[in-house]
């Protein structure tokens, strides 16, 4: 799971002249597939990664044991390095992957030009680099909640003692069995725990000799096993993937469901076709919504998911625009696993704390914002109203659930208001705190243009109620690194699912992950408890009860308030073919190909 910028640099490389459309497809270079990004990356360690953009380039170089069938729905995993599915025992405590031999990592100078094979010890490596405390991952959550023997001792010996991660004592938690096997051993059962291994971005191998021959620049230098090799790299503005050309044979195979009439049109499309499909993969990054969809409508990017102020245009009713169907452009429309939040930081003195007062004060910001008016006009429909943090398509999501989450209800919060003495006691219009002091929130917001509207909705509800609000304006990649700090008083943003594991979305709130995915620093022992026991339980009846019971106590506290869970639109060039958005999965470019030739 990767957070995602909610909102949506300049772009000189779109101004294209005003050729036809049909002649800009033509001109298209042959083997490259050309990509837009909404905000800019950040970097490409895994264990560093803390945005989507940054994963699903990850995911196109690094190769984790086991991937997702990228046609099956329901979902379905697969080996990739692995050899077959792990074997998995002691109720859901053990887990044995067996590597497949023969597969090697790209070229690079620290191999002084030997060929350099994936061995089990290089999975075993790249988990502990999460447990070493100079690297500082937010991702360490994932392992640490899942309890893998010894290595919380291990980092805490070096965080006592003060000295280096020792990579090289084994532990029972994740050994090396021989040259191609590994097992994980874990403290209690985890069901889900599997999931994790289908992430390229997350459980990709690393070599030890290229992490340490880069150090603290890894990020800019990553070397996997995938289908891509990063060939450049200019820092929010553009990237360029090339073919690995040490990469393995590797055919698609897929299991579309019967009736399922479009995973079979792509299933036919990619039959037999060695991957990846495209030689190039050339990203541009491009904040604002109107340059990134003139680039589409000029033939500049093959691929565009529809900025939401263009969804009118290009879809009216969700049907594809005539012109645009005229142009043999395609469209594929659905519901995502995420959900748009916006956090209250729990450490902050306005809005933080577990009083009743404090929680009075954020449930009354919750039902002062319009959520419907924000999915009608600055999303244009494109979404569907969310009632709780767990979203679509994962355990413990419920369609029929309903909460004061999804509520809009003015008169309820300006009544929790007054009763717990936020007045306005100087009669200039906004309230006060109850101890008389000025009560100011604020918000922290990127600043392209859809920004600004979600800013002006935000004003508007709030001021309804007599709320003061003013905006924190920074870049996406700043605020990330503000937020881990705990020195945001609110901010929003969306959290995409990388598993059916609904669980991840109440890990959220659960109090050891602050300062990695918890980025509210919600800490409630009940809460805490909850979280903990239904994740060593099966999906059944008994976890899904105490998830609901999890929404509920999330509902009372407000740490988030949740707005919508989102449709995305995407609108494919003529060219291309095999492209379709997988629920959790990132390597959708690795699927996607273009005709060398654009029909006419």
């Amino acid at each position: 799971m990767r957070r995602r910028d909610w909102l949506g640099a300049s772009a000189a490389w779109l101004a294209l002249p005003a050729a036809t459309a049909r002649a800009a497809q033509r001109a298209a270079p042959a083997d490259t597939l050309r990509v837009a990004l909404e905000t800019a990356e950040t970097g490409f360690d895994p264990l560093a990664i803390g945005d989507e953009n940054s994963n699903r380039v990850a995911a196109c170089i690094f190769e984790s044991p086991l991937c997702y069938d990228h046609v099956a729905r329901p979902v379905k995993l697969r080996p990739l390095t692995a050899a077959a599915l792990p074997e998995i025992g002691d109720d859901f405590r053990s887990f044995t992957f067996c590597i497949r031999p023969g597969i090697f990592f790209a070229d690079d100078p620290a191999f002084k030009g030997r060929p350099r094979e994936l061995v089990a010890q290089d999975y075993v490596y790249s988990l502990k680099r999460y447990y070493d405390p100079r690297n500082n991952s937010e991702n360490l959550y994932v392992f640490e909640n899942a309890g893998i023997l010894d290595l919380p001792a291990l980092r805490e010996r070096a965080l006592k003692d003060k000295t280096p991660f020792d990579y090289d004592r084994e532990v029972e938690g994740l050994r090396a069995l021989d040259r191609y096997t590994f097992r994980i051993r874990l403290a209690a059962p985890n069901p889900r725990f599997v999931y994790q291994f289908a992430l390229c971005g997350l459980t990709g191998a690393l070599a030890r000799e290229v992490v340490e021959a880069y150090g603290s620049d890894i990020a800019a230098h990553p070397v996997g096993t995938g289908p891509y090799r990063l060939a450049s790299w200019r820092r929010a503005s553009r990237i360029e993937l090339v073919r690995n050309p040490l990469y393995r044979e590797r055919f698609f195979e897929g299991e579309p469901a019967e009736g399922d009439t479009q995973a079979q049109a792509i299933a036919a499309e990619l039959a037999g076709r060695r991957l990846p499909l495209t030689e190039r993969i050339e990203i541009h990054v491009v904040d604002e919504a109107q340059p990134r969809w003139l680039a589409f409508l000029n033939g500049a990017i093959d691929q565009i998911r529809v900025p939401v102020d263009f969804t009118t245009v290009a879809l009216p009713g969700g049907v594809i625009a005539p012109n645009l169907a005229r142009l043999g452009m395609r469209l594929q429309r659905a519901l995502q696993p995420d959900m748009v939040m916006t956090y209250f930081n729990m450490l902050d003195p306005v809005v933080g704390g577990y009083t009743p007062d404090k929680v009075a004060l954020r449930r009354a910001v919750a039902l002062a914002y319009d959520s419907t008016e924000e999915l009608r006009l600055v999303r244009h429909g494109q979404g569907v109203p969310a009632q709780s943090v767990v979203v679509p398509f994962t355990s413990g999501y419920d369609a029929d659930y309903r909460s004061e989450m999804g509520d809009h209800a003015p008169a309820r919060a300006k009544a929790l208001l007054d009763l717990y003495g936020y007045v306005d006691r100087n009669g200039d219009g906004w309230r006060e705190r109850p101890d008389g002091s000025p009560l100011v929130l604020r918000l922290s917001s990127t600043t392209n243009q859809l920004s600004r509207r979600l800013n002006e909705l935000w004003r508007k509800n709030l001021a309804k109620v007599g709320l003061r609000i003013e905006f924190d304006l920074a870049t996406w990649g700043d605020l990330l690194k503000r937020g881990r700090s705990a020195s945001l008083m609110m901010w929003g943003y969306s959290w995409l699912a990388g598993s059916p594991d609904g669980g991840f979305f109440l890990g959220i709130a659960y109090g050891p992950n602050a300062n990695e995915s918890n980025d509210s620093r919600f800490s409630l022992p009940a809460f805490d408890r909850l979280f903990e026991r239904q994740n060593v339980l099966p999906d059944g009846p008994e976890r899904e009860a105490l998830m609901r019971e999890g929404k509920n106590m999330l509902v009372a506290h407000m740490p988030y308030k949740v707005h919508v869970h989102t449709i995305t639109n995407d609108l494919l060039q003529p060219r291309v073919r095999g492209f379709w958005r997988h629920p959790f999965a990132r390597e959708s470019w690795i699927y996607t190909g273009v005709d060398k030739e654009t029909p006419t």
